[in-house]
């Protein structure tokens, strides 16, 4: 049976996707990230068809839906990419006054338009918020709102990312010292989950090989929840009051489609496949 090599891969979506807590090797101050590494591993694929992948970012920090729908879309209609990936809606979930079906329906306004250029998409569904304590109160409207992703892959012909069921996902290693953000380790994963849901071949590199593959750092030690709570939980709910994201004033990192391997985004090797 064949299957598509994608060779122009846009990510949309917010800090997740941008690759918050994924430094990059060499440059403490940038951050990689699952979409990033994927964009190595469609790559690599590509290649072994004669061609060669061409990505742009355009996730930032704190973005919602209304900005994805609103802005990153159409920028990403502009690049005409044949693969999009949509990450998005956790931060509009942790509102007081959310609404999972709203936000879903907004969601799919931008997918249909997606779909309708042509391209395929990538559509992540929300992590089951009970791996961190503080988030377990959401966890019902996550389920809402990931109930209608489904539905929107159904109607939109949309490939889902279905983070909520990996259970890898529950181990603290996979997350930063923040506890919401993926560490290396969480990103590499997420990783190989998007690979496997497009039906694009990966493999854990072994052998001489892998020394060329740098192991993810160790995971950061648990802070103490005091700790935690001065340095991220007290300082979120201070923005949050204020009305405002650290992503404020940001653009994406990458908003012009750029050779994968020109780029610095070729990630060598890829990790194990999904259990």
């Amino acid at each position: 049976m064949s299957r598509t090599t994608y060779t122009r891969y846009v990510a949309l979506g917010d800090s997740l996707t941008e690759g918050l807590c994924d430094s990059a090797p060499g440059a403490p101050d940038a951050f990689l990230g699952w979409a990033d590494r994927l964009a190595g591993i469609l790559d690599g694929d590509a290649r072994l068809a004669g061609d060669s992948v061409e990505f742009a970012n355009l996730a930032v920090r704190g973005r919602r839906i209304s900005d994805v729908v609103e802005a990153q879309i159409p920028h990403a209609l502009q690049l005409r990419p044949d693969l999009v990936s949509v990450m998005i809606g956790g931060n509009d979930l942790m509102s007081p006054s959310a609404d999972p079906d709203a936000l879903a329906a907004r969601l799919e306004t931008g997918i249909r338009a997606l779909r309708d250029s042509g391209a395929t998409v990538l559509l992540a569904n929300i992590f089951d918020p009970q791996f961190a304590f503080f988030l377990k109160p959401f966890r019902g409207r996550a389920a809402v709102f990931n109930a209608n992703i489904w539905s929107i892959a159904r109607d939109q012909r949309a490939v889902v990312l279905d983070v909520w069921g990996v259970r890898e996902f529950r181990d603290p290693a996979m997350w930063a010292s923040d506890r919401v953000h993926l560490s290396t380790r969480g990103h590499r994963l997420l990783a190989a989950h998007a690979a496997h849901a497009l039906g694009v071949p990966y493999a854990e590199v072994s052998g001489p090989e892998a020394a060329a593959v740098p192991e993810p750092p160790a995971p950061p030690d648990e802070l103490p929840l005091r700790t935690w709570l001065r340095v991220y939980a007290i300082p979120w709910v201070a923005r949050r009051l204020r009305h405002v994201s650290t992503g404020d004033g940001r653009g994406p990192k990458l908003p012009v489609p750029q050779r994968v391997g020109l780029s610095g985004h070729s990630i060598p090797g890829t990790v194990g496949g999904p259990h």
